[in-house]
């Protein structure tokens, strides 16, 4: 097969596999899992044959005619250049490992088929942005995804967090794609094509004549998309969901995608200096809030929401100095131990029957209840540290160097201005990320209170997953940092001294102040009693995530949920600790400029509607009704009485002649 029909194939088989299995789902429920997992490994391969076949060189093209416009052509447009191979490498791996685990983890519920269907859906949505070589065709798979993410964070939809999670998902994320459309069409207007090869020519010869405006708008969804501030809101919200949703949103698709198109279509935001400049504002001010906001959550998988944010903060941040191919070697990096992080949360939960750290740090000997979990998440959270020789070390600090180099006038692809302002964003959240990891890491590992619950061994395919990413985690970024220049555009990833000792330095202080926190605070507070477990039935994790989710306090009552006094977080953030647990308020003040105001139109269109409206439509109805009965009421059948009335109006009729005739 040629590599173009192989990679037509790549998007296709999940797509088949999602179609398929919604047919299949009740008639021949034992196809199901097939066909979520074997079309999908499928495309998988198929995406690391197109990767091997491409090796870096002169990007893939091709294109037909999708249907004839009359203007500005819409083409099904191939355009697979370096790093667009290995991103879909890196979607079709995350996208197997969670359909491998979901068949554990959801072995027992109901709706497993549609959920197979929806995320083998969704992995094709992300394989169509990541090979298109077409804005329109490329727009399809971006909504496509949003759709699939409404389904799947709300998945638990009998619980009212989950379906509160999944609109306000599908409309924040709606709310940045309305001024991403009209981008998309106005860089059409100026390019004169949809194609993104004729785009980035256009760019080139100064094409463009609105660079600055239409960089903007879709900068609104690319904010929606990857959860950037000020639209990073739904995803710590959207952790309503199942855990495997969670870790492919997070690590391979959905908020992935923004990064992945400024990534493409970088020269057209380089071309105005203050988009440069609005997107590294952008960048610090996500990375620095995320960092403090995980540093306060107690929800397991909201901190790994929070810290996703800020990872995506890192991404934006090189794109902000120019940088595309430190941002795609961070997405790639990020994407194995962040699936890693949150599928070895998914087991966590499982064995401690609550999404809780204050109640998992009344727990003691957790770990050895799931040491496959422990010690992958370990190497997960070293990483996502960026502690050498862990992959994220590379990434972080080529996004670091990429900076450095911008600041100090080495590089002059992007405003110096914007340099500085991710390189000390950069070093403040490498600071803050290591202490919140460490956070996790102790709570969760190192409780201390009553034994921990036994809910039975975790499914196999839930484990062997968590070992299969953790090798990327721990070993991809050595090797790639030399490989990947040249599958992308050549520039040296190798992270700086300066950088590296900074950012390794300031690594180490978080991680030890934390660690020197949590024991201060474990010495003087008294442990909270945990109380009697109520126990779950071995089997089915969904379901104990559901049961957690529906009940705020799983196993543990209200004790589940209460401030934990050995929390290091609370001293280390001391009174900001409040504000960041709830995220800086973002929520409030949204709710007070735009929720409130249309829930109170809405209110006065509904009174105008019923007090108004319907009031004069049933005025307009009773008006001929009451007409009506009075004529009725004349109509009585005795001509007597109807000649009468004729020569009562006849006298009536001359009376006012006359008084007209004599007063004229």
């Amino acid at each position: 097969m040629t590599t173009t029909t192989l990679a037509v194939l790549v998007p296709l088989l999940p797509f088949l596999g999602a179609a398929a299995g919604l047919l299949l789902g009740r008639t021949a429920p034992g196809f199901v899992r097939p066909l979520a997992v074997l079309p999908t490994l499928a495309s998988l391969v198929l995406a690391a044959l197109v990767a091997v076949r491409q090796g870096g060189d002169q990007a893939v093209n091709a294109a037909t005619e999708l249907t004839p416009t009359g203007s500005i052509p819409i083409e099904l447009a191939l355009h697979i250049d370096g790093f667009a191979a290995l991103t879909a490498v890196l979607v079709g791996v995350v996208a197997t490992c969670v359909q491998i685990y979901s068949t554990g983890y959801l072995r027992d519920d109901p709706r497993y088929p549609s959920y197979a269907a929806l995320v083998s859906l969704f992995t094709s949505a992300m394989l169509l942005v990541v090979y298109s070589g077409d804005l329109m065709v490329l727009l399809v798979g971006w909504e496509i995804m949003g759709i699939c993410s409404y389904f799947l964070v709300g998945h638990y939809w009998e619980t009212p967090e989950a379906r509160a999670a999944s609109l306000k998902a599908f409309l924040v994320t709606k709310l940045g794609d309305v001024p991403f459309l009209i981008g998309l069409f106005a860089l059409a207007t100026d390019a004169g094509s949809f194609r993104i090869t004729t785009v980035l020519d256009a760019v080139a010869t100064g094409g463009l004549d609105h660079p600055t405006l239409i960089a903007l708008l879709l900068l609104a969804g690319v904010a929606g998309k990857s959860a950037q501030f000020p639209l990073h809101t739904w995803l710590p919200d959207a952790m309503a969901g199942p855990t495997p949703v969670s870790a492919l949103i997070h690590a391979a698709t959905m908020v992935a995608a923004g990064v992945y198109f400024i990534a493409r279509l970088l020269p057209v935001f380089e071309a105005s200096q203050a988009v440069m400049i609005v997107l590294a504002v952008m960048a610090a001010v996500t990375m620095a809030g995320s960092a403090l906001a995980a540093l306060a959550q107690d929800d397991i998988k909201r901190v790994l929401a929070y810290s996703t944010i800020g990872q995506l903060g890192y991404m934006t941040g090189a794109l902000a100095v120019g940088d595309r191919g430190a941002a795609v070697f961070h997405l790639l990096s990020h994407g194995a131990f962040k699936a890693l992080l949150f599928l070895a949360a998914g087991v966590i939960i499982h064995a401690a029957g609550t999404n809780s750290l204050a109640a998992m740090s009344r727990m003691k000997d957790l770990r050895d209840r799931v040491p496959s979990a422990y010690w992958t998440m370990t190497v997960a959270l070293l990483a996502l540290a960026a502690i050498p020789p862990f992959s994220g070390f590379f990434s972080k600090e080529s996004v670091l160097g990429a900076a450095e180099h911008v600041a100090t006038g080495h590089t002059e692809h992007a405003p110096g201005a914007a340099g500085w302002t991710v390189l000390v964003a950069g070093l403040l959240t490498a600071l803050l990320t290591a202490a919140y990891a460490t956070r996790l890491w102790l709570l969760a590992f190192r409780g201390r209170g009553t034994e921990a619950p036994d809910h039975g061994r975790q499914p196999r395919t839930m484990t062997v997953v968590l070992w299969v990413l953790a090798v990327p985690s721990l070993a991809v970024g050595g090797l790639a940092y030399r490989v990947l220049p040249d599958w992308f555009d050549g520039r040296d990833l190798t992270p700086t001294l300066a950088t590296s000792v900074l950012g390794t330095g300031v690594a180490l202080v978080g991680g030890i102040v934390t660690y020197a926190a949590w024991r201060h605070t474990t010495a003087l507070a008294a442990r909270v009693p945990l109380g009697a477990v109520a126990a779950h039935p071995e089997g089915d994790a969904g379901q104990v995530e559901a049961e957690a989710i529906a009940s705020h306090a799983p196993a543990y009552g209200g004790v589940a949920y209460a401030p934990d006094p050995a929390d290091p977080g609370r001293l280390l953030l001391g009174p900001l600790h409040r504000h960041a647990a709830v995220g800086f308020h973002l929520d409030t003040v949204y709710a007070a400029l735009f929720v409130r105001p249309v829930q109170a139109g809405a209110t006065l269109v509904r009174f105008l509607d019923r007090e108004v409206v319907e009031t004069y439509v049933r005025g307009a109805g009773a008006l001929p009704r009451l007409l009506g009965a009075a004529v009725r009421r004349a109509q009585t059948g005795n001509l007597q009485t109807y000649v009468s009335a004729l020569l009562a109006g006849t006298v009536v009729l001359v009376v006012a002649a006359v008084l007209v005739a004599t007063g004229a």
